[in-house]
């Protein structure tokens, strides 16, 4: 099977981009809404932009009926927000918070999320967040308006927290910190199986 994108650019390419492009990293972002509704929702579309500055990236896919997530609705509001790294142990909760709940309905509460207090932002962490992303908005790119079109929120990061127990030698342990990944569908992936290949010396 070809998909010709450039013939054919109405074809819904959805399945086909994150059924491929997997596992992915997911961003469980925190927020405030301007009345003081903490919301908190997972995004798999996530990854590093540039370490100087630090900057994370998360693209929003816009929904149908609405023009923005509560996420973004409340990041252009109050310009600030928290990535929370997904360990298995929290998948369930982090599934929970996905729901379609009303804005006024905080996801921390429906899914029983611990939350504490963030160190330079406002909106809380997940308190069993292993490692954690206080961040502030640079900029939000709009790729498109369309529904299932994409807007990137590129993110500063003003502090970042890290659970001493997922630390071997200053370095974040990757078995320790058992993070899972999206993948197609309903499908999740573990970090648990890993190999080490070294990078070649010219």
């Amino acid at each position: 099977m070809f998909l010709d994108l450039i013939q054919n650019n109405n074809r819904s390419v959805y399945s086909y981009l994150v059924g491929g492009i997997s596992p992915r990293p997911i961003a469980w972002i925190s927020t405030l809404s301007n009345e003081g509704v903490s919301n908190i929702a997972p995004y798999s579309f996530f990854t590093v932009a540039s370490c100087q500055p630090a900057v994370l990236s998360v693209t929003q896919v816009n929904p149908s009926d609405k023009a923005n997530k509560d996420t973004l609705t409340n990041l252009l509001a109050t310009k600030e927000c928290v990535v929370n790294i997904v360990s298995h142990a929290l998948v369930e909760q982090m599934n929970q918070s996905c729901a379609n709940y009303p804005n006024n309905v905080s996801e921390f509460d429906e899914a029983s999320i611990e939350r504490v207090p963030s160190q330079l932002v406002n909106p809380p962490s997940v308190a069993a967040s292993k490692v954690r992303y206080e961040c502030k908005l640079r900029e939000v790119i709009t790729i498109s308006d369309e529904p299932s079109g994409g807007k990137m929120m590129l993110l500063d990061v003003v502090g970042i927290f890290i659970d001493d127990a997922t630390l071997v030698n200053g370095y974040i342990d990757p078995t320790r910190l058992d993070a899972v990944g999206k993948m197609g569908g309903d499908y999740f992936s573990t970090t648990k199986d890993k190999f080490v290949l070294k990078r070649p010396q010219l």
